[in-house]
């Protein structure tokens, strides 16, 4: 836990065109962050997902916004509501806008209007594999992604699945932005080390904000 105390002290980087690590950017803001996302599984309750082949994720999901990321033998989508539930997935939460919208233009992306919110937990072991974000149809907005927590890799990848990965060691508070050129370069997350942090305890927590449909949906 001793590198989080190392967040503050690195610089933004370029990963690859359109792409940009601002680390330690929402340290200030990650306790109310937690507290949020605490409210939101308490209407949206997390689940683990399976793929369209019937695989389970080993991570646990849910989201906020007018519409949530959904995955089952039907396929990978879209929807405006919870299917556990039956009701609208929660509002993104003001703050969170505005900070997704804040990172996005600092990456250069200054018409950046979220509408979903994915919430990730990971405890120890769970990971995400190298994949593009691409269910979306407004392909021309960024995706912005914030970490919370315990630490992990990030691999950022290029256009094809077997592009060299980089592995970049993301802390709690850290985001990553990615867009234009590389909008569609895979990534993921290596398997979560066994580790405490003193917000999340064992958990990694990830919030990734799109914009999934044009403009002229809310």
């Amino acid at each position: 836990m001793m590198d989080d105390l190392l967040g503050p002290l690195r610089g933004p980087e370029t990963l690859a065109p359109g792409a940009i690590f601002l680390p330690g950017v929402a340290i200030s803001r990650q306790e109310r962050m937690m507290v949020e996302i605490r409210q939101i599984i308490a209407s949206a309750p997390l689940r683990r997902l399976s793929t369209p082949g019937g695989r389970r994720f080993s991570v646990e999901m849910t989201n906020c916004g007018n519409l949530g990321w959904l995955s089952d033998a039907s396929g990978y989508r879209y929807e405006s509501r919870d299917p556990v539930t039956g009701a609208l997935w929660p509002s993104i939460p003001g703050g969170w806008i505005t900070f997704a919208e804040e990172m996005a233009a600092r990456a250069g992306y200054a018409a950046f209007r979220p509408q979903a919110c994915l919430i990730n937990r990971y405890a120890a072991g769970a990971r995400m594999g190298l994949h593009q974000d691409r269910d979306e149809t407004a392909l021309n907005n960024p995706i912005v992604s914030v970490s919370l927590g315990v630490g992990a890799y990030f691999l950022f990848g290029g256009a094809k699945r077997d592009t060299p990965v980089r592995k970049l060691r993301l802390l709690s508070g850290d985001v990553v932005v990615w867009g234009g050129r590389s909008r569609l370069f895979y990534h993921g997350v290596a398997p979560l080390p066994a580790d405490e942090h003193p917000l999340t305890g064992v958990y990694r927590w990830n919030l990734t904000f799109r914009r999934v449909t044009v403009p002229d949906r809310p």
